[in-house]
C-alpha cells in the first residue's frame, strides 16, 4: 500500500443560504454553497454545535444544485477534500479547506421542502398530478446529480421506492 490515495467525503446537512452560480471565463458553470452539519453532542451551553462546510461544484452538479436547492434545503454532497493556501493582503499565510461536489442528492421529500423552492419545481415540468384532477406540474424526477450514476434507475415517485 505505498501508493494508496483515497479521498472521499460524504456530507449530509442544511444549505445556510440560497446556493450561488457563476460562469467562468471560459463558458464552465460553478456553484458555491455553505453547509451546516451539526455534531452529535452538545456544547457547554446545552445546545447541539454545527460545522459550516463551504461546497463547491462545477458544470452539471453545479446547474442542478443552483436550481433545485434554496437555504435550509436538505441536501447530501458526496465529493472530494481539497485544500488549499494563500497570502491575505496583510501578508498573513491562509489555510483553507474545502469539498468538491461530485454528486448532489436530494433529501427531503418534495413536500417537505421550503415552499419557495416546491413552487418553483412544480412550473417547471408539466405533467398532471394524479388523482387531483388539476393540471398542477410535477417536480424533477432525477433523485441525484443528472449523469452521476447511471447504472441506477431513475425513480418516477414515492411509491417507486423499495423500502
Amino acid at each position: 500500500m505505498a501508493n494508496f490515495n483515497f479521498n472521499k467525503v460524504i456530507l449530509g446537512g442544511r444549505l445556510t443560504a440560497d446556493p450561488e452560480l457563476k460562469t467562468t471565463p471560459s463558458g464552465i458553470s460553478v456553484c458555491s454553497f455553505c453547509v451546516a452539519v451539526n455534531r452529535d453532542y452538545k456544547g457547554p451551553d446545552g445546545k447541539y454545535q454545527a460545522d459550516f462546510i463551504n461546497v463547491t461544484a462545477w458544470r452539471g452538479t453545479a446547474e442542478f444544485v443552483s436550481r433545485y436547492f434554496r437555504k435550509a434545503s436538505s441536501i447530501c454532497v458526496i465529493g472530494s477534500i481539497q485544500t488549499r493556501t494563500w497570502v491575505d493582503q496583510a501578508g498573513q499565510k491562509r489555510f483553507g479547506v474545502d469539498i468538491v461536489a461530485e454528486e448532489a442528492r436530494f433529501v427531503d421529500a418534495l413536500k417537505d421542502a421550503p415552499e419557495a423552492l416546491r413552487l418553483e419545481q412544480e412550473e417547471d415540468v408539466g405533467d398532471e398530478i394524479p388523482g387531483d384532477g388539476q393540471k398542477a406540474k410535477a417536480p424533477p424526477r432525477a433523485f441525484s446529480t443528472p449523469g452521476a450514476r447511471k447504472e441506477f434507475d431513475k425513480l418516477g415517485d414515492e411509491e417507486d421506492l423499495p423500502f
